[in-house]
């Protein structure tokens, strides 16, 4: 299998290509990333040797093209991903995650790739106060980011149907693990511990994610890609309901730092209440969630305990 995972230097990018190295290692994988601030080699440094590496723009038509042509497969983590960022400027968001996207397929479509996978977010639903969302639900996005990743799904659906183009999507919850880039909730709260300061938590700190650690969403993108039914949405969740609140103070009690360092600040434009996904349809295909989040963060905190070189340079 000669396979491109584009955005593969960024969080969850990068920890899927260790898996997919792992479990496949005939498989010619290469990657392709921008290396943005949230892409870093560094998160790819033990496995260099092992990959074909392309600094570039998914944007770039002339260099999609020439790397599309020799590939079995595509699996699309490329976005601009950090709500904050999209409020205060939307229009990277919209280059990469749609006319990215748009590239990306077109060139699927050209070359007559054996399937297309494309990574989107549970965001793309919106919020919901009870009851939780199935794949054929209603988008509903309330930020530039998750709108930018609903028309993204929209446009790669179309594809399907249009050009019968062999696709397939994944809408994961919040993802939390190692190579995490410090501006989401949990990296940044545990350096913000780690070196003594205030932990800004959102209005009441009532917002409620569902937490899924990225090794288990690794497997259920696998999964997907080998065996979902062509032009079908699967949604991966762990079920691991927690409030910014409750995560913020359970780091706070893994690192041994006193609740004083909490400090609510103003909200955030749109900010969702609370997401939930349905996931019967992924669990039909074998999969579900091995990483209990009272397992999965502690061990995670501990990596940023001890990988200091890795973020000090972003802080």
């Amino acid at each position: 299998m000669r396979l491109m995972i584009t955005g593969g230097a960024g969080f969850i990018g990068s920890n899927f290509v260790h898996y997919m190295l792992d479990k496949y290692p005939d498989y010619e994988i290469t990657v392709l990333d921008k290396l943005t601030y949230a892409g870093r080699l560094e998160n790819l440094q033990d496995v260099m040797d092992r990959i074909k590496f392309v600094k570039g723009d998914i944007c770039d038509k002339d260099l999609v093209n020439s790397l599309v042509k020799d590939m079995d497969g595509i699996i699309n983590f490329a976005a601009e991903s950090h709500v904050d960022r999209s409020i205060h400027g939307p229009e990277p968001f919209i280059r990469t995650d749609i006319y990215g996207t748009f590239t990306l397929l077109e060139a699927a479509r050209k070359y007559d790739i054996g399937r297309y996978l494309q990574i989107s977010t549970d965001e793309v639903y919106g919020s919901t106060v009870e009851g939780s969302f199935s794949e054929t639900d209603n988008l509903d996005p309330s930020s530039p980011y998750s709108a930018s990743k609903a028309g993204a799904d929209l446009l790669t659906l179309a594809y399907y149907k249009t050009y019968s183009l062999p696709v397939v999507i994944t809408r994961s919850s919040n993802n939390y693990g190692p190579y995490q880039f410090p501006e989401k909730l949990i990296p940044l709260m545990v350096i913000k511990a780690l070196r003594g300061e205030k932990l800004p938590i959102y209005g009441t700190g009532k917002n409620v994610r569902d937490w899924l650690h990225v090794m288990d969403n690794c497997r259920g993108i696998d999964l997907v890609f080998h065996k979902g039914e062509t032009g079908e949405v699967y949604n991966i969740g762990a079920g691991e309901e927690k409030t910014n609140l409750e995560v913020v103070k359970s780091i706070l009690r893994i690192l041994n730092k006193p609740e004083s360092l909490i400090e609510f600040v103003k909200d955030r434009p749109g900010h969702d209440f609370r997401y939930s996904l349905t996931t019967d349809k992924i669990r039909k295909l074998g999969w579900q969630p091995k990483i209990r989040f009272e397992e999965g963060l502690p061990s995670t905190v501990k990596w940023y305990v001890e990988n200091e070189w890795w973020w000090k340079p972003l802080v």
